[in-house]
Protein backbone atom coordinates (compact mmCIF):
# COMPACT_ATOMS: atom_id res chain seq x y z
CA UNK A 1 0.00 0.00 0.00
CA UNK A 2 2.97 2.55 0.77
CA UNK A 3 4.38 1.58 -2.59
CA UNK A 4 1.54 2.26 -4.52
CA UNK A 5 0.75 6.01 -2.52
CA UNK A 6 4.10 6.75 -3.20
CA UNK A 7 4.10 6.24 -6.90
CA UNK A 8 0.52 8.18 -7.32
CA UNK A 9 2.35 10.71 -5.03
CA UNK A 10 5.73 10.62 -7.67
CA UNK A 11 2.85 11.32 -10.62
CA UNK A 12 1.10 14.19 -8.79
CA UNK A 13 4.73 16.14 -8.35
CA UNK A 14 5.26 15.32 -11.95
CA UNK A 15 1.89 17.46 -12.84
CA UNK A 16 3.28 20.37 -9.92
CA UNK A 17 6.32 20.77 -11.11
CA UNK A 18 5.03 21.50 -15.04
CA UNK A 19 2.56 23.92 -13.31
CA UNK A 20 5.10 25.69 -11.33
CA UNK A 21 7.86 25.30 -14.63
CA UNK A 22 6.27 25.87 -17.36
CA UNK A 23 2.22 26.88 -16.75
CA UNK A 24 -1.03 25.84 -14.46
CA UNK A 25 -2.73 25.74 -17.71
CA UNK A 26 -0.74 23.27 -19.57
CA UNK A 27 -0.72 20.90 -16.31
CA UNK A 28 -4.25 20.77 -16.05
CA UNK A 29 -4.47 20.10 -19.72
CA UNK A 30 -2.14 17.45 -19.73
CA UNK A 31 -3.94 15.98 -16.37
CA UNK A 32 -7.03 15.76 -17.40
CA UNK A 33 -6.43 14.05 -21.06
CA UNK A 34 -4.55 11.94 -18.53
CA UNK A 35 -7.27 10.97 -16.29
CA UNK A 36 -9.96 10.25 -20.10
CA UNK A 37 -6.94 8.03 -20.66
CA UNK A 38 -6.71 6.38 -17.37
CA UNK A 39 -10.26 5.54 -18.00
CA UNK A 40 -9.22 4.50 -21.48
CA UNK A 41 -6.94 1.67 -19.76
CA UNK A 42 -9.17 0.72 -17.26
CA UNK A 43 -11.85 -0.75 -20.01
CA UNK A 44 -8.57 -2.21 -21.63
CA UNK A 45 -7.73 -3.45 -18.67
CA UNK A 46 -10.76 -5.19 -18.26
CA UNK A 47 -10.46 -6.70 -21.51
CA UNK A 48 -6.98 -7.80 -21.43
CA UNK A 49 -6.34 -7.76 -17.81
CA UNK A 50 -9.48 -10.16 -16.64
CA UNK A 51 -10.14 -12.21 -19.54
CA UNK A 52 -6.87 -11.80 -21.20
CA UNK A 53 -8.18 -10.54 -24.86
CA UNK A 54 -6.09 -8.94 -27.03
CA UNK A 55 -7.72 -6.03 -28.77
CA UNK A 56 -6.14 -3.66 -31.33
CA UNK A 57 -9.21 -1.89 -32.11
CA UNK A 58 -9.68 1.11 -29.17
CA UNK A 59 -9.25 3.50 -31.52
CA UNK A 60 -12.84 2.29 -33.26
CA UNK A 61 -14.09 2.78 -29.77
CA UNK A 62 -12.65 6.26 -28.87
CA UNK A 63 -13.93 7.34 -32.53
CA UNK A 64 -17.47 6.39 -31.86
CA UNK A 65 -17.50 7.78 -28.59
CA UNK A 66 -16.50 11.03 -30.30
CA UNK A 67 -19.07 10.38 -33.08
CA UNK A 68 -21.97 10.19 -30.73
CA UNK A 69 -21.54 13.57 -29.15
CA UNK A 70 -21.62 14.51 -32.79
CA UNK A 71 -25.02 12.93 -32.80
CA UNK A 72 -26.26 13.88 -29.96
CA UNK A 73 -25.24 17.42 -28.93
CA UNK A 74 -24.24 19.14 -32.23
CA UNK A 75 -26.83 21.65 -33.85
CA UNK A 76 -29.34 20.11 -36.31
CA UNK A 77 -29.02 21.37 -39.65
CA UNK A 78 -33.30 21.29 -40.16
CA UNK A 79 -32.22 21.86 -44.60
CA UNK A 80 -30.30 19.27 -44.87
CA UNK A 81 -32.43 16.67 -42.82
CA UNK A 82 -35.59 17.76 -45.17
CA UNK A 83 -33.62 17.27 -48.67
CA UNK A 84 -32.84 13.81 -47.67
CA UNK A 85 -32.98 12.39 -44.52
CA UNK A 86 -36.23 10.51 -44.29
CA UNK A 87 -34.59 8.52 -47.42
CA UNK A 88 -31.16 8.44 -45.44
CA UNK A 89 -32.99 6.29 -42.72
CA UNK A 90 -34.83 4.30 -45.31
CA UNK A 91 -31.78 3.35 -47.21
CA UNK A 92 -30.05 2.33 -43.99
CA UNK A 93 -33.03 0.23 -42.81
CA UNK A 94 -32.79 -1.43 -45.98
CA UNK A 95 -29.58 -2.45 -45.39
CA UNK A 96 -30.53 -3.72 -42.18
CA UNK A 97 -32.88 -5.64 -43.54
CA UNK A 98 -31.00 -7.00 -46.33
CA UNK A 99 -28.43 -8.59 -43.25
CA UNK A 100 -30.96 -10.26 -41.42
CA UNK A 101 -32.71 -11.80 -44.19
CA UNK A 102 -28.74 -13.34 -45.57
CA UNK A 103 -28.69 -14.31 -41.95
CA UNK A 104 -32.09 -15.92 -42.09
CA UNK A 105 -31.65 -17.48 -44.93
CA UNK A 106 -27.94 -18.90 -44.08
CA UNK A 107 -29.83 -20.47 -40.94
CA UNK A 108 -32.68 -22.21 -42.64
CA UNK A 109 -31.71 -23.52 -45.50
CA UNK A 110 -29.86 -26.78 -45.86
CA UNK A 111 -25.83 -26.00 -46.53
CA UNK A 112 -25.41 -26.66 -50.67
CA UNK A 113 -25.66 -24.60 -54.03
CA UNK A 114 -28.71 -23.53 -53.47
CA UNK A 115 -28.33 -21.62 -50.27
CA UNK A 116 -25.14 -20.28 -51.80
CA UNK A 117 -27.16 -18.93 -54.44
CA UNK A 118 -29.83 -17.35 -52.57
CA UNK A 119 -27.40 -15.77 -49.75
CA UNK A 120 -25.72 -14.56 -53.15
CA UNK A 121 -28.67 -13.13 -54.80
CA UNK A 122 -29.88 -11.44 -51.46
CA UNK A 123 -26.74 -9.57 -50.96
CA UNK A 124 -25.97 -8.55 -54.29
CA UNK A 125 -29.30 -7.54 -54.93
CA UNK A 126 -29.87 -6.04 -51.65
CA UNK A 127 -26.51 -4.29 -51.70
CA UNK A 128 -27.50 -2.38 -55.19
CA UNK A 129 -31.24 -1.40 -54.22
CA UNK A 130 -29.44 -0.17 -50.72
CA UNK A 131 -27.43 2.08 -53.01
CA UNK A 132 -30.04 3.14 -55.27
CA UNK A 133 -31.88 4.17 -52.04
CA UNK A 134 -29.40 5.89 -50.21
CA UNK A 135 -26.53 7.45 -52.41
CA UNK A 136 -29.15 10.06 -53.96
CA UNK A 137 -30.21 11.12 -50.39
CA UNK A 138 -26.37 11.32 -48.88
CA UNK A 139 -25.73 13.41 -52.16
CA UNK A 140 -28.69 15.88 -51.31
CA UNK A 141 -27.57 16.04 -47.90
CA UNK A 142 -24.36 16.60 -48.53
CA UNK A 143 -24.80 19.17 -51.40
CA UNK A 144 -26.79 21.82 -48.46
CA UNK A 145 -23.98 24.18 -47.69
CA UNK A 146 -21.09 22.22 -47.66
CA UNK A 147 -19.18 25.37 -46.27
CA UNK A 148 -20.24 24.92 -42.85
CA UNK A 149 -22.96 22.19 -43.24
CA UNK A 150 -22.73 19.23 -45.66
CA UNK A 151 -24.23 17.35 -43.17
CA UNK A 152 -27.75 15.54 -41.18
CA UNK A 153 -26.51 17.14 -37.98
CA UNK A 154 -27.14 16.17 -34.36
CA UNK A 155 -29.99 16.14 -32.18
CA UNK A 156 -29.29 19.50 -30.30
CA UNK A 157 -29.10 17.58 -26.92
CA UNK A 158 -27.04 18.22 -23.43
CA UNK A 159 -23.49 17.32 -24.17
CA UNK A 160 -23.37 15.11 -20.99
CA UNK A 161 -26.01 12.39 -22.81
CA UNK A 162 -23.57 12.04 -25.29
CA UNK A 163 -21.29 9.78 -22.97
CA UNK A 164 -23.31 7.01 -22.62
CA UNK A 165 -24.13 7.00 -26.29
CA UNK A 166 -20.60 6.63 -26.95
CA UNK A 167 -20.32 3.98 -24.43
CA UNK A 168 -23.52 2.36 -26.60
CA UNK A 169 -22.34 2.79 -29.90
CA UNK A 170 -18.78 1.14 -28.85
CA UNK A 171 -20.37 -1.40 -26.72
CA UNK A 172 -22.75 -2.44 -30.05
CA UNK A 173 -19.28 -2.58 -32.35
CA UNK A 174 -17.76 -5.03 -29.94
CA UNK A 175 -20.62 -7.39 -29.63
CA UNK A 176 -20.56 -7.56 -33.34
CA UNK A 177 -17.17 -8.40 -33.68
CA UNK A 178 -17.42 -10.32 -31.11
CA UNK A 179 -19.62 -13.13 -32.08
CA UNK A 180 -17.82 -13.27 -35.35
CA UNK A 181 -14.66 -13.88 -33.90
CA UNK A 182 -14.63 -14.52 -30.00
CA UNK A 183 -14.96 -18.42 -31.04
CA UNK A 184 -12.21 -18.28 -32.82
CA UNK A 185 -8.39 -18.09 -31.83
CA UNK A 186 -7.23 -14.54 -29.90
CA UNK A 187 -4.75 -13.51 -32.94
CA UNK A 188 -8.16 -13.78 -34.89
CA UNK A 189 -9.63 -11.25 -32.27
CA UNK A 190 -6.75 -8.87 -32.78
CA UNK A 191 -6.65 -8.92 -37.05
CA UNK A 192 -10.53 -8.55 -36.92
CA UNK A 193 -10.54 -5.39 -34.13
CA UNK A 194 -7.91 -4.08 -35.91
CA UNK A 195 -9.95 -4.03 -38.96
CA UNK A 196 -12.84 -2.54 -37.65
CA UNK A 197 -11.38 -0.06 -36.20
CA UNK A 198 -9.64 1.30 -39.30
CA UNK A 199 -12.97 1.03 -41.00
CA UNK A 200 -14.69 2.83 -38.70
CA UNK A 201 -12.40 5.84 -39.01
CA UNK A 202 -12.48 4.96 -43.29
CA UNK A 203 -16.41 5.56 -42.73
CA UNK A 204 -15.95 8.51 -40.81
CA UNK A 205 -13.83 9.81 -43.45
CA UNK A 206 -15.32 9.50 -46.01
CA UNK A 207 -19.26 10.17 -45.05
CA UNK A 208 -19.42 13.48 -45.35
CA UNK A 209 -23.37 12.94 -44.77
CA UNK A 210 -22.18 12.00 -40.91
CA UNK A 211 -19.97 14.38 -39.41
CA UNK A 212 -18.31 16.05 -42.59
CA UNK A 213 -15.67 13.60 -43.01
CA UNK A 214 -12.14 15.37 -42.83
CA UNK A 215 -13.83 18.73 -43.05
CA UNK A 216 -14.39 17.96 -39.33
CA UNK A 217 -17.34 19.25 -37.44
CA UNK A 218 -16.35 22.32 -34.75
CA UNK A 219 -18.18 24.22 -32.06
CA UNK A 220 -20.05 21.36 -30.27
CA UNK A 221 -21.28 22.39 -27.01
CA UNK A 222 -19.87 21.49 -23.81
CA UNK A 223 -20.65 19.26 -20.76
CA UNK A 224 -22.86 20.66 -17.94
CA UNK A 225 -22.21 22.69 -15.82
CA UNK A 226 -18.97 23.93 -17.90
CA UNK A 227 -19.11 28.07 -18.85
CA UNK A 228 -17.38 29.44 -21.81
CA UNK A 229 -14.23 31.64 -20.70
CA UNK A 230 -15.63 34.41 -22.70
CA UNK A 231 -19.04 34.51 -20.49
CA UNK A 232 -17.00 34.16 -17.31
CA UNK A 233 -14.64 37.39 -18.67
CA UNK A 234 -17.99 39.56 -18.60
CA UNK A 235 -18.79 38.32 -15.04
CA UNK A 236 -18.29 41.19 -12.35
CA UNK A 237 -18.23 38.50 -9.92
CA UNK A 238 -15.74 36.67 -11.72
CA UNK A 239 -13.37 39.33 -12.25
CA UNK A 240 -13.21 40.56 -8.91
CA UNK A 241 -12.27 36.88 -7.58
CA UNK A 242 -9.55 37.29 -10.11
CA UNK A 243 -8.86 40.21 -9.46
CA UNK A 244 -8.24 39.22 -5.24
CA UNK A 245 -6.68 36.15 -6.21
CA UNK A 246 -3.82 38.45 -8.28
CA UNK A 247 -4.58 36.54 -11.80
CA UNK A 248 -5.72 37.64 -14.94
CA UNK A 249 -8.89 37.73 -16.11
CA UNK A 250 -8.21 35.54 -19.06
CA UNK A 251 -5.36 33.08 -17.75
CA UNK A 252 -8.06 32.75 -14.15
CA UNK A 253 -10.89 31.58 -16.89
CA UNK A 254 -8.90 28.89 -18.00
CA UNK A 255 -8.09 27.70 -15.18
CA UNK A 256 -11.14 27.50 -13.60
CA UNK A 257 -12.86 25.69 -16.82
CA UNK A 258 -10.17 22.93 -16.79
CA UNK A 259 -10.58 22.49 -12.98
CA UNK A 260 -14.39 22.34 -13.45
CA UNK A 261 -13.50 19.20 -16.45
CA UNK A 262 -11.04 17.82 -14.09
CA UNK A 263 -13.83 17.36 -11.38
CA UNK A 264 -16.04 15.81 -13.96
CA UNK A 265 -13.59 13.38 -15.08
CA UNK A 266 -12.31 12.36 -11.82
CA UNK A 267 -16.24 11.69 -11.22
CA UNK A 268 -16.42 9.42 -13.70
CA UNK A 269 -12.70 7.80 -13.07
CA UNK A 270 -14.03 7.07 -9.55
CA UNK A 271 -17.36 5.65 -10.64
CA UNK A 272 -15.57 3.43 -13.39
CA UNK A 273 -13.03 2.65 -10.43
CA UNK A 274 -15.67 1.64 -8.14
CA UNK A 275 -17.61 -0.28 -10.46
CA UNK A 276 -14.79 -2.18 -11.48
CA UNK A 277 -13.07 -3.28 -8.22
CA UNK A 278 -16.27 -4.61 -7.25
CA UNK A 279 -17.16 -6.72 -10.08
CA UNK A 280 -13.25 -7.74 -10.14
CA UNK A 281 -12.73 -8.86 -6.45
CA UNK A 282 -16.72 -10.29 -6.26
CA UNK A 283 -17.60 -14.42 -7.86
CA UNK A 284 -17.45 -13.53 -11.30
CA UNK A 285 -14.25 -11.57 -11.17
CA UNK A 286 -13.24 -14.46 -10.07
CA UNK A 287 -14.69 -16.65 -12.64
CA UNK A 288 -13.11 -14.50 -15.64
CA UNK A 289 -9.80 -14.74 -14.56
CA UNK A 290 -10.13 -18.47 -13.91
CA UNK A 291 -11.21 -18.40 -17.89
CA UNK A 292 -8.42 -16.21 -18.63
CA UNK A 293 -5.72 -18.37 -16.94
CA UNK A 294 -6.86 -22.15 -18.01
CA UNK A 295 -9.94 -21.81 -20.50
CA UNK A 296 -9.95 -25.51 -20.72
CA UNK A 297 -10.66 -26.05 -17.13
CA UNK A 298 -13.16 -23.60 -16.86
CA UNK A 299 -15.19 -25.22 -19.89
CA UNK A 300 -14.96 -28.09 -17.90
CA UNK A 301 -16.39 -26.88 -14.58
CA UNK A 302 -19.28 -25.94 -17.18
CA UNK A 303 -18.40 -22.24 -17.93
CA UNK A 304 -19.51 -20.69 -21.05
CA UNK A 305 -15.87 -19.30 -22.17
CA UNK A 306 -17.48 -17.51 -25.57
CA UNK A 307 -20.05 -15.83 -23.66
CA UNK A 308 -18.81 -14.54 -20.68
CA UNK A 309 -15.80 -13.55 -23.21
CA UNK A 310 -18.06 -11.32 -25.27
CA UNK A 311 -19.67 -10.10 -22.13
CA UNK A 312 -16.28 -8.88 -20.72
CA UNK A 313 -15.30 -7.57 -24.74
CA UNK A 314 -18.69 -5.70 -24.64
CA UNK A 315 -18.24 -3.91 -21.24
CA UNK A 316 -14.44 -2.73 -21.83
CA UNK A 317 -15.52 -1.18 -25.03
CA UNK A 318 -17.86 0.82 -23.27
CA UNK A 319 -15.61 2.20 -20.72
CA UNK A 320 -13.72 3.05 -23.62
CA UNK A 321 -16.80 4.75 -25.80
CA UNK A 322 -17.32 7.03 -22.65
CA UNK A 323 -13.87 7.79 -22.47
CA UNK A 324 -14.00 8.69 -25.99
CA UNK A 325 -17.20 10.70 -25.88
CA UNK A 326 -15.84 12.49 -23.04
CA UNK A 327 -12.60 13.75 -25.08
CA UNK A 328 -14.48 14.95 -27.88
CA UNK A 329 -17.17 16.79 -25.52
CA UNK A 330 -13.75 18.23 -23.92
CA UNK A 331 -12.37 19.34 -27.02
CA UNK A 332 -15.14 20.73 -28.68
CA UNK A 333 -14.86 19.35 -32.00
CA UNK A 334 -14.59 16.07 -34.04
CA UNK A 335 -11.36 15.41 -36.31
CA UNK A 336 -11.30 12.13 -37.51
CA UNK A 337 -7.56 12.75 -38.73
CA UNK A 338 -6.29 12.75 -34.88
CA UNK A 339 -7.56 8.91 -34.32
CA UNK A 340 -4.27 6.90 -35.26
CA UNK A 341 -3.63 3.55 -33.67
CA UNK A 342 -0.26 5.22 -32.36
CA UNK A 343 -2.49 7.42 -29.96
CA UNK A 344 -5.33 5.66 -29.41
CA UNK A 345 -4.81 2.20 -29.30
CA UNK A 346 -1.26 0.91 -28.56
CA UNK A 347 -0.47 4.21 -26.24
CA UNK A 348 -3.46 2.97 -23.92
CA UNK A 349 -1.32 -0.91 -24.12
CA UNK A 350 1.37 0.53 -22.84
CA UNK A 351 -0.65 2.66 -20.08
CA UNK A 352 -1.86 -0.81 -18.69
CA UNK A 353 1.71 -2.61 -19.45
CA UNK A 354 3.62 -0.41 -17.31
CA UNK A 355 0.45 0.29 -14.92
CA UNK A 356 0.25 -3.00 -14.01
CA UNK A 357 -2.24 -5.83 -15.97
CA UNK A 358 -5.12 -7.01 -14.14
CA UNK A 359 -5.28 -4.12 -11.23
CA UNK A 360 -7.30 -1.24 -11.60
CA UNK A 361 -5.15 0.90 -9.79
CA UNK A 362 -1.92 0.13 -11.92
CA UNK A 363 -4.28 1.24 -15.02
CA UNK A 364 -5.07 4.54 -13.95
CA UNK A 365 -1.11 4.92 -12.51
CA UNK A 366 -0.01 4.06 -16.06
CA UNK A 367 -3.38 6.24 -17.83
CA UNK A 368 -1.95 9.12 -15.42
CA UNK A 369 2.03 8.48 -15.79
CA UNK A 370 1.93 8.40 -19.81
CA UNK A 371 -0.79 10.65 -20.46
CA UNK A 372 1.84 13.01 -18.29
CA UNK A 373 4.81 11.96 -20.44
CA UNK A 374 3.29 11.54 -23.44
CA UNK A 375 2.33 15.11 -23.75
CA UNK A 376 5.36 16.82 -21.78
CA UNK A 377 7.62 15.62 -24.05
CA UNK A 378 5.95 17.14 -26.91
CA UNK A 379 5.83 20.58 -24.91
CA UNK A 380 9.20 20.44 -23.51
CA UNK A 381 11.22 18.71 -25.81
CA UNK A 382 11.57 21.61 -28.51
CA UNK A 383 12.85 23.67 -25.33
CA UNK A 384 14.83 21.45 -24.11
CA UNK A 385 16.49 20.75 -27.17
CA UNK A 386 17.22 24.21 -27.60
CA UNK A 387 19.67 24.38 -24.03
CA UNK A 388 21.23 20.89 -25.55
CA UNK A 389 21.98 22.54 -29.20
CA UNK A 390 22.73 25.97 -27.63
CA UNK A 391 26.57 25.43 -28.32
CA UNK A 392 26.07 24.11 -31.77
CA UNK A 393 26.07 26.52 -34.98
CA UNK A 394 23.51 27.62 -36.48
CA UNK A 395 22.50 25.26 -39.47
CA UNK A 396 20.67 22.91 -41.12
CA UNK A 397 21.66 19.83 -38.38
CA UNK A 398 20.60 22.39 -35.35
CA UNK A 399 17.49 23.09 -37.36
CA UNK A 400 16.63 19.83 -37.63
CA UNK A 401 17.57 18.73 -34.00
CA UNK A 402 14.68 21.11 -32.46
CA UNK A 403 12.02 20.33 -35.58
CA UNK A 404 12.10 16.74 -34.36
CA UNK A 405 12.36 17.29 -30.82
CA UNK A 406 8.73 16.52 -30.41
CA UNK A 407 9.00 13.03 -31.61
CA UNK A 408 11.73 12.50 -28.49
CA UNK A 409 8.48 11.05 -27.18
CA UNK A 410 8.54 7.93 -28.82
CA UNK A 411 12.15 7.24 -28.23
CA UNK A 412 11.27 8.31 -24.24
CA UNK A 413 7.83 5.74 -24.49
CA UNK A 414 9.76 3.01 -25.18
CA UNK A 415 12.60 3.37 -23.44
CA UNK A 416 10.16 3.37 -20.01
CA UNK A 417 8.33 0.43 -21.64
CA UNK A 418 11.58 -1.52 -21.71
CA UNK A 419 12.82 -0.42 -18.07
CA UNK A 420 9.20 -1.65 -16.73
CA UNK A 421 9.33 -5.10 -18.45
CA UNK A 422 12.82 -5.29 -17.26
CA UNK A 423 12.74 -4.61 -13.31
CA UNK A 424 9.14 -4.77 -13.00
CA UNK A 425 7.56 -7.00 -15.77
CA UNK A 426 4.14 -7.35 -14.01
CA UNK A 427 3.70 -3.44 -14.22
CA UNK A 428 4.38 -0.60 -11.32
CA UNK A 429 1.45 -2.13 -9.42
CA UNK A 430 0.91 -6.03 -10.27
CA UNK A 431 -1.85 -7.45 -9.59
CA UNK A 432 -2.70 -9.11 -6.40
Amino acid sequence: MKRNLSLFAAVGVLFLLTGMFQSWNLALQILNIGVISAIMALGVNMQWGYAGLFSTGIMGSVALGGLAVVIVSSKPVPEAWAAGGPRLLLGLGFGIAVLFAAIFAHRKMKPGRARGWTLAAILIGGFFAYRAIFDPAADAIEAFNPATAGNIGGLGLPSLLAWPVGGLFAGLAAWAIGKAVLGLRSDYLAIATLGIAEIVLAVMKNEDWLARGVKNIIDLPRPWPVPYEVDLQKSAEFLKLSNDWGLDATQASTIFVKLLYLLIFTVVLLAVIFLSERALNSPWGRMMRAIRDNEVAASAMGKDVTARHLQIFVIGSVVVGIAGAMLTSMEGQLTPNSYTPLRFTFLIWVMVIVGGSGNNWGAVLGGLLLGWLWLIVENAGPVAMGYITMPMPDGLLKDHLITAAPHLRLVTLGLVLLLVLRFSPKGLIPEK
